[in-house]
């Protein structure tokens, strides 16, 4: 049998499973989340969840992975032959989210093309994302070769291609955020949206600041998905889990806390205080802040440095799910790898038309009151992630018990957090979980706004 791929030791597998979390779930939706949801009390409460929550739904998939050296469905096979049907869940998480993943990546390269050209200007106008998204050639063209590059790299394998690209995408990304970051504050008006990202103001907590935190981890963290699974069994044994996932975290936290302050003070600056600027959806990324460059001083460079960045983030989180879904197919069918992707490459295309045309051609067509991607994204993130996080909970905590993964663990050191583990598997994380999933099928039909 055919020796499989690995990472060559802790950083690489720190920078590829950190690119993997790291993607649009940090770079546009955690900031106007962090708007919306009281600023910087939605960042403590972020936080606190990310060190507790975060922390031991990862451990757990990473320690799962490695233990089977298997992706999701044979990794929840060879565990428990029951409850191999979590890995079949999990398997279609990738497959959903990766379409139309993509044709957002699209709309980012579009983005970037007409910043390096010197066409700033005319997409900051009204109507351009608009008659963008709602054209047939144009979406599809960009989905194309976004996707195509993320085919590309993954083609290379596991050392070669997602451990390699990461080791370059990360540094580039975190040099550009925090230059992007530190520039934006300077812009007159910023310190005002400064102060409210960062200072906790408990009176605008409530128990949706928790959800909508919660829900934010799933996105950031690449938490539920077989991604974590997946780049878990290409570790090495003698590699340190629970320190790779603290520096996982601090990567990811990080990287999400400095795309707010990128963000939140200059569209308050520009806005002139108005948290309505920072509402949900593509209205953010790709309508209100070209404004903002526009208006900037040097807004043409920085517009296209921004667009780069996001870039780099979205190809980092879309070569993970390529990845998980590649090795979901070699797994299963123990296919060539070129093969492969050649076969995932021609079913995202295939997948992803109905999310490229959603908003044009197919844009009267509604399922459930969505267009194609709302409902895609709906699907997979809001229902099957946390019903795949709650089963992996029951599964760990009280089928096959805690230690089944602390074993893995401390197969390289001490797990030092076996007692936080241990309670939040089993006790804490399937009540929120639980809460999660019902919020979000409330808020999916207007019961609740969240």
């Amino acid at each position: 049998m055919k020796k499989r791929s690995s990472f060559t030791g802790k950083i690489g597998f720190v920078l590829a499973a950190a690119g993997s979390a790291v993607g649009l779930g940090n770079i546009w939706r955690f900031p106007y989340l962090a708007a919306k949801y009281g600023g910087g009390i939605f960042l403590l409460v972020y936080i606190i969840l990310a060190v507790t929550f975060g922390f031991t739904l990862m451990t757990c998939e990473i320690a799962i992975g490695r233990k089977t050296g298997l992706s999701a469905i044979g990794a929840f096979s060879k565990l428990n032959q029951k409850f191999s049907f979590i890995g079949v869940i999990a398997a279609a998480i990738p497959v959903l989210i990766l379409p139309y993943y993509s044709v957002i990546g699209g709309w980012v390269l579009k983005y970037f093309a007409a910043f390096v050209s010197g066409s700033g200007i005319a997409a900051a106008g009204d109507g351009y994302f608009n008659d963008f998204i709602s054209g047939t050639g144009e979406p599809i063209l960009w989905f194309a070769l976004y996707i195509a590059i993320t085919m590309v790299i993954v083609l290379f394998g596991v050392e070669k291609g997602v451990e390699k690209v990461s080791k370059i995408m990360m540094p580039i990304l975190i040099v550009l955020l925090i230059f992007i970051s530190v520039y934006a504050l300077f812009t007159p008006g910023a310190m005002e949206g400064l102060v409210y990202y960062i200072k906790p103001d408990f009176s605008n907590f409530s128990i949706m600041t928790i959800v909508a935190a919660m829900g934010q981890l799933f996105y950031s963290m690449s938490l539920a998905m077989g991604i974590m699974i997946t780049y878990g069994s290409y570790m090495k044994k003698d590699v340190n889990i629970e320190s790779s996932v603290h520096n996982i975290e601090l990567f990811d936290t990080g990287i999400a806390f400095l795309a707010g302050l990128m963000i939140v003070p200059a569209v308050f600056a520009f806005s002139g205080g108005d948290k309505s600027a920072l509402s949900a959806g593509p209205s953010l990324m790709f309508v209100t802040l070209p404004k903002v460059f526009e208006h900037m001083f040097g807004g043409q460079i920085v517009g296209a440095l921004f667009f780069l960045l996001v870039t780099f983030a979205a190809l980092t989180s879309s070569i993970s799910l390529a990845e998980t879904v590649v090795s979901m197919i070699q797994d299963k069918l123990k296919i060539d790898r070129k093969i492969t992707c050649l076969i995932v490459l021609a079913g995202v295309l295939l997948l992803g038309l109905p999310s490229a045309l959603g908003y044009g051609v197919l844009g009267e067509i509604k399922i459930l009151g969505m267009q194609f991607l709302d409902l895609f994204d709906f699907i997979s993130n809001s229902l099957l992630m946390p019903i795949v996080a709650l089963l992996t909970c029951v599964l760990i905590g009280f089928v096959l018990k805690p230690q089944t993964v602390i074993e893995e663990i401390e197969t390289t050191a001490p797990f030092k957090a076996k007692g936080l583990f241990t309670v939040v598997i089993k006790y804490i994380a399937p009540v929120f979980l639980v809460v999660i999933f019902i919020s979000s099928l409330l808020s999916a039909f207007g019961a609740i706004s969240i």
